[in-house]
């Protein structure tokens, strides 16, 4: 098999090999930088990293030891709230089955021009993203997400096969090494309360306008998404404007999320 770039896929002897690397590493320090290598075989990327999250919304650190960016930026921040604005966030939060995501086929289709992203992936300067999601201990949901940051081209159609034919092992292998997580390194009972978009001034029907801005629908998307007409949420997002005293999504997600 032929990848985008023309070099062929690892033989199925080097494939095993480094499997079985991964595998013997399970449990052990070593097992994220042996999965990676093994990854790596069937396409390049720069950073791989993963987040955690809790039945009742909270979010944690599962594996950020070698992020490509401040930590700042892409683990600290994200944890204070912004997560409840990631696209993976909502997939797992409505389909927590093991499989493979792709960032690009989640996002609404106003992502790239949100606030969100600006401060979360453009000052990251990642590119691309996917991700693996993994069953955990009492039920907690894992994402184990590989990323191309910089200059990198996106991953491929045929790189994303060769991802989505590995999902299986990579999750099953990925669940069994942090399945015990939850359990042993969180301190879920003083955790501060899960982030939410609330606000005393709006209707819920103006929080889940509000909400659905900030991950990044068009007028036109929540109009399908709340199956409404285009003009009437105009309408509610003037209104939402005006009580918060804002003129901009900017001030919004400060306003919010800040």
């Amino acid at each position: 098999m032929k990848s985008a770039a023309g070099a062929r896929s690892p033989s199925f002897d080097v494939w095993n090999a480094n499997l079985g690397a991964a595998v013997a590493a399970i449990g052990v320090r070593g097992f994220p930088d042996a999965l990676a290598a093994a990854l790596r075989l069937l396409a390049p990327f720069q950073m791989m990293n993963g987040f955690l999250y809790s039945p009742d919304g909270h979010a944690f650190d599962l594996y950020n030891d070698k992020i490509v960016a401040a930590r700042s930026i892409i683990v600290d921040r994200y944890l204070a709230g912004a997560y409840v604005l990631d696209p993976f966030y909502d997939a797992v939060c409505s389909d927590s089955s093991q499989r493979m995501i792709v960032m690009r086929e989640l996002a609404p289709d106003g992502f790239l021009q949100t606030e969100y992203h600006r401060q979360h992936y453009a000052t990251t300067e990642i590119v691309d993203e996917i991700g693996f999601v993994l069953k955990l201990e009492n039920g907690f949901t894992g994402v184990l997400s590989l990323s191309r940051t910089g200059s990198a081209a996106l991953f491929s159609g045929e790189e994303l096969d060769l991802f989505r034919s590995a999902a299986p092992v990579v999750c099953a292998l990925a669940a069994r090494h942090w399945y015990h997580v939850p359990g042993l390194s969180l301190d879920i009972k003083n955790t501060v309360p899960a982030a939410r978009i609330e606000h005393p001034l709006l209707t819920r029907r103006e929080l889940e306008i509000v909400t659905l801005i900030l991950k990044g629908h068009s007028n036109l998307s929540l109009a399908a998404v709340l199956s409404l007409s285009p003009n009437t949420v105009k309408v509610h997002r003037r209104q939402v404007y005006s009580k918060l005293a804002i003129s901009s999504q900017a001030e919004l997600f400060r306003l919010f999320l800040a």
